[in-house]
């Protein structure tokens, strides 16, 4: 298995993103055409829908496992992950943050955040981007290396497709909060753990102290019980300032703080950049020594 994840990971970090095709673009589809379809503001029919979106893949997935293990591990996993997509989005940011093209870096960030961005200073953007990256981490990379652990590549696909759901249905509007009550949950469910994990390794490889300090007493103020450890445990590791006020569909929202130092700036992205990378290459070899030490 662990000769599995780094093939998947390599071949992220080669491939990248499939740019046409995608398996999630198709999932996408059919989740939208099935909420179409059923959404009736039922907790029940969203409970099904989410079923019928999932379960039919997830099966096949584990029925074609024993046929080719390790091709079946690599190729769900390598789907499932976003690493490499992920660092691109933030690279994409950072280097016109840099040569202080701020229209530019405003544009970058506003196709990975949902805040109003047209109006953001260069603190503004790398902030936006640092939360984005931050908790896209545990959502697009160690979420789905956690599943992968415990059930190879048909868990690291269950993981994926619950969070693509929750990201299209896990929503308190008047549409959602009952048809997509269920996906939310799921997703809450199946990210605790990694989501806490991910905490830690932010932690022990930034300012580890002033991470877990931050962790204990910002994440409870978070209304996300797993974003916040995540972003709170980053903030704190890069020892930057985050959180704080943001314009949502032209609506101000004080958030609490995440963090605590100075604004962070471009180079305050780079590290974070560098946080999530380090953090893949920790999980690695954490999965290598655990079936090492379980083999031995």
């Amino acid at each position: 298995m662990p000769l599995a994840a780094l093939a998947a990971v390599l071949l992220d970090r080669a491939l990248g993103e499939v740019s046409r095709w995608h398996p999630l673009v198709g999932f996408g589809n059919l989740a939208a055409w099935l909420e179409g379809k059923m959404n009736r503001n039922s907790l029940l029919t969203g409970s099904l829908a989410w079923l019928l979106a999932v379960g039919p893949w997830v099966a096949l997935a584990f029925a074609l496992r024993p046929l080719a293990p390790f091709a079946v591990d690599v190729v769900l996993l390598y789907f499932a992950l976003g690493a490499q997509s992920l660092g691109e989005h933030a690279e994409a940011i950072v280097a016109p943050l840099q040569a202080g093209d701020l229209p530019a870096a405003r544009q970058r960030v506003g196709w990975i955040v949902s805040r109003e961005t047209a109006t953001l200073d260069e603190s503004g953007v790398a902030k936006a981007a640092c939360e984005s990256l931050l908790e896209n981490g545990n959502d697009a990379i160690f979420g789905a290396l956690f599943w992968f652990a415990l059930l190879g590549g048909p868990g690291a696909l269950l993981f994926r497709l619950a969070n693509t759901l929750d990201a299209m249905w896990g929503y308190r509007t008047e549409r959602y909060n009952l048809f997509g009550r269920c996906a939310a949950r799921l997703d809450d469910a199946l990210n605790y753990i990694p989501a806490r994990l991910t905490a830690l390794s932010y932690a022990l490889l930034g300012k580890t102290c002033l991470a877990l300090a931050c962790w204990r007493s910002q994440a409870p103020g978070w209304d996300s019980p797993n974003a916040g450890p995540v972003m709170a445990a980053g903030a704190g590791a890069l020892g930057v300032a985050l959180g704080g006020a943001a314009v949502y569909h032209g609506e101000l929202e004080v958030r609490p703080p995440l963090g605590t130092g100075p604004a962070p700036v471009a180079s305050d992205l780079r590290r974070a950049i560098s946080l999530v990378k380090n953090s893949l290459w920790l999980w690695l070899t954490v999965l290598f020594i655990i079936t090492g030490a379980l083999h031995a």
